[in-house]
């Protein structure tokens, strides 16, 4: 991915609420340079939303009714919780 580009997202990926901020900006740097092009697009879209559905859905409170939204939630929440299983290790 051009740096120009990572520059936007991660910029993108500073939201409101820390929460989010951690999140999406571990997922940025640590998975998504990795993902299928599809699965980049998905992320970049999603970052459309506003905070507080973000939250709603990245803290597993509600379920996006857009499957692709569902998709990179759970991609997300995955390499957070292999994030938090790798710290305590």
């Amino acid at each position: 991915m051009e740096a120009t580009k990572m520059a936007r997202l991660r910029w993108a990926c500073r939201r409101g609420m820390l929460e989010l901020d951690v999140l999406l900006g571990n997922f940025l740097e640590e998975a998504l340079v990795y993902a299928m092009p599809e699965d980049q697009k998905k992320f970049v879209d999603l970052l459309d939303c506003n905070d507080q559905q973000l939250f709603m859905w990245l803290t597993g409170k509600e379920i996006p009714s857009d499957p692709d939204f569902v998709y990179i939630v759970q991609k997300i929440r995955h390499h957070a919780q292999i994030r938090k299983h790798a710290s305590s290790i």
